[in-house]
């Protein structure tokens, strides 16, 4: 990872997903990011990422934000915040503009980005990312960084990940309805991975694979950057639901039986291990029914090979299935069920491995698992971000400048 800059103020990131909302406030000490509050509340409202009560998503994300609030001991405002619903797509744009043989300085990379940018962004589409995964200077590909360079082209590939304009226009408004403003957006997967994923991994190819609540979302990473993001509208709730109507049993209860008993692979012991399931409609102290373990894994594996199988038809059907390797690390809430590496390896056919936060100190373990991976990499999105604004000022909405401030610019840059 690149040096980065100490940043003004704490770092808010906030991660609105479909069974929880979490939120953790952090500040920039020497390139390391410290916890100062940590909050989290059970989502409702949301189904497979898609806000379907606005009031109630509100009500969550208050909640959420003022537990942290409670332990930072200050008001916060500005917040960056995860997207994984509105249908995100994710493709390979190339640009490229003439030189005439000069030196390459920032404001031709600049410009070359905006001419990016204005190719992948229509009207019902919200521009996420705009992340450049290599530079070509005269046919010359594999370019980190061509500034100084000299050439007569100068062309970059760039991976955009896009999503609808309505879902991103409803999550400000809950935002806004909250009291917060929206300092950044960013693609639920690719925060993941920048918790979860250590330098070699993404330099030579890996998949991570966010298992959340209502959606399933993968993200490639490939010579350091992410160069693929999908979404598989599957999560961990459809395996509660599936509990549910297999056992006839109320859903809180499933969830609760997922947790404690659920399993992902069956062994010969499930047969004699037996557990209660309360029935619909019955009264707290009614028998319910006894039933075998093996019972259950036989409700949960089907519903979580099906998710796999489709993850991996997503990413054969992008063609950087051999560019991510054998590596896959799955992380999420819904990740934490026991056997889901090992069905993971068999299904996907690649090494897996478990991830977590690894880039944020003073974590306690109950923020340090799975669960959390997204919201520690709004953080650290976020920080480096910020490493990157100009000196003078934030970018995005906060720098802009008026009609004749703006015009003045493009005179600069093009004259």
């Amino acid at each position: 990872m690149k040096a980065l800059a100490r940043p003004r103020g704490p770092i808010v990131a906030v991660d609105v997903g479909t069974t929880k909302t979490c939120c953790f406030i952090a500040r920039a000490d020497e390139g390391q990011l410290q916890i100062l509050g940590i909050g989290h509340q059970a989502s409702h409202g949301m189904r497979a990422g898609t806000i379907l009560d606005m009031e109630t998503v509100t009500t969550s994300l208050t909640n959420a934000v003022d537990a942290a609030e409670k332990m930072l001991g200050d008001r916060i405002r500005d917040v960056f915040v995860n997207v994984s619903g509105g249908q995100p797509t994710s493709r390979m744009v190339t640009v490229d503009m003439a030189l005439s043989g000069r030196e390459i300085d920032d404001a031709d990379v600049r410009r070359l980005h905006e001419h990016g940018r204005a190719m992948v962004e229509p009207g019902d589409r919200h521009l996420l990312h705009s992340i450049p995964t290599t530079y070509v200077v005269d046919g010359n590909r594999g370019i980190r960084d061509p500034r100084g360079m000299y050439g007569e082209r100068l062309g970059v590939q760039v991976h955009t990940i896009t999503a609808a304009a309505s879902a991103v226009r409803n999550l400000a408004l809950c935002a806004s309805r909250a009291q917060l403003e929206i300092e950044g957006l960013v693609s639920s997967p690719f925060a993941a991975g920048l918790a979860c994923l250590v330098e070699d991994e993404m330099d030579l190819g890996v998949t991570i694979i966010d298992m959340g609540g209502g959606t399933t979302s993968m993200a490639v990473f490939f010579d350091g950057k992410a160069v693929f993001t999908d979404v598989v509208p599957i999560g961990g709730a459809h395996v509660t639901s599936d509990i549910a109507r297999g056992l006839s049993t109320p859903t809180v209860h499933a969830e609760r039986m997922k947790t404690l008993y659920g399993s992902c692979i069956g062994s010969p012991a499930d047969e004699r291990e037996t557990f209660m399931v309360p029935q619909v409609g019955e009264d707290d102290d009614g028998q319910g029914s006894q039933i075998p373990k093996s019972f259950l894994v036989d409700i949960i594996r089907p519903r979580l090979e099906e998710t796999l199988e489709l993850v991996r038809a997503r990413l054969e059907a992008s063609g950087l299935d051999k560019v991510a390797g054998r590596r896959v690390v799955l992380t999420g809430g819904a990740s934490q069920l026991p056997g889901i590496r090992d069905l993971a390896g068999q299904v996907l056919d690649k090494q897996v491995r478990l991830g977590r936060p690894i880039r944020i100190s003073g974590l306690a373990e109950a923020a340090g698992g799975p669960a959390f991976s997204v919201c520690a990499g709004l953080l650290h999105y976020a920080l480096v971000q910020r490493a990157e604004e100009p000196a003078n000022g934030r970018s995005g909405r906060s720098s802009e400048k008026g009609y004749f401030g703006r015009f003045s610019s493009w005179l600069k840059e093009n004259f």
